[in-house]
């Protein structure tokens, strides 16, 4: 693989004795939109988790391989969007929060970390609420705002756990608009799905279920033998050329995002796989 950004040999991931990911090896290509897909418990988010650095490896090595020679900064975005009732912060101050691990001793503001904290704010479309409590905001705008505090932060790598799931129409468009801007900037994207269409437009995918069970272009990890690898014969039906996962963290509803449960397993990604829509 040309310039990876993320490489990693053996890796394993536990958590005492129970371990999360299995020995595995991968990369993940610099500059591109990776999806992490699996069935629930797969270890989407642990190995999120790993790259982020906020767990080590119980063996084996996980690498960030330097960028233009210098350490790759990394900015995660986890998924919850609950926050404590009596928590009196501001939008803008949990955006500003991104800010804080580059700040200098003296722990004020610069001029460029009120830009970067505006920029980020009038990207994810939260700038009219500025000046509201974070829990007084619906759950698509609660996202919105925690993507906007990612992309606050210094950084050249962007981890998102799951974060278009479950959102409201106007928030999921604007979160996937920003992913793929973030890809045109030069950005490399690692997000966690449970969604077929999602994995399928990406650049790149990481087939997980306790392990790394495919990796690489996602025409040749999401076919029918990897995915009934992964999901299982209870999980994967297939009828003819039609893939049907049963994945009970989606399920369609008039006012929320809805993501797509088939996918079609053909040759031709381009005719066959049309882009998905919010």
């Amino acid at each position: 693989m040309i310039d990876p950004a993320i490489s990693a040999h053996g890796v394993v991931f536990s958590y005492g004795p129970h371990i999360a990911i299995d020995a595995s090896s991968f990369s993940i290509p610099t500059g591109a939109i990776t999806a992490l897909i699996g069935p629930n418990g797969s270890g989407k988010s642990t190995l999120l988790n790993g790259i982020a650095g906020l767990i080590e490896p119980a063996s084996g090595s996980l690498t960030l391989e330097p960028l233009h020679g210098r350490p790759r900064q990394v900015s995660y975005v986890f998924q919850a969007t609950k926050v404590n009732e009596a928590l009196p912060v501001t939008v803008r101050e949990v955006v500003t929060m991104g800010r804080y691990a580059g700040l200098g001793s003296l722990r004020r503001l610069r001029a460029d970390d009120r830009a970067a904290v505006d920029d980020a704010m009038r990207r994810m479309d939260v700038t009219s609420v500025a000046s509201r409590h974070l829990a007084a905001l619906s759950g698509g705008q609660r996202q919105r705002v925690f993507v906007a505090q990612g992309l606050a932060q210094q950084h050249d790598v962007l981890l998102l756990d799951e974060p278009l799931t479950g959102l409201d129409i106007v928030s999921a468009q604007a979160i996937d608009d920003v992913i793929h801007d973030e890809h045109a900037r030069g950005c490399t994207v690692v997000m966690t799905t449970h969604d077929l269409a999602e994995a399928r437009v990406a650049d790149h995918v990481i087939l997980l279920s306790g392990r790394v069970v495919a990796w690489g272009a996602p025409a040749d990890v999401l076919t029918i033998e990897h995915l009934t690898e992964a999901y299982g014969a209870s999980l994967l039906h297939v009828d003819g050329e039609r893939l049907f996962i049963d994945d009970p963290h989606h399920h369609p509803t008039a006012s929320r995002h809805t993501h797509e449960r088939t996918i079609h397993v053909e040759s031709s990604t381009t005719d066959a796989h049309p882009p998905h829509e919010h």
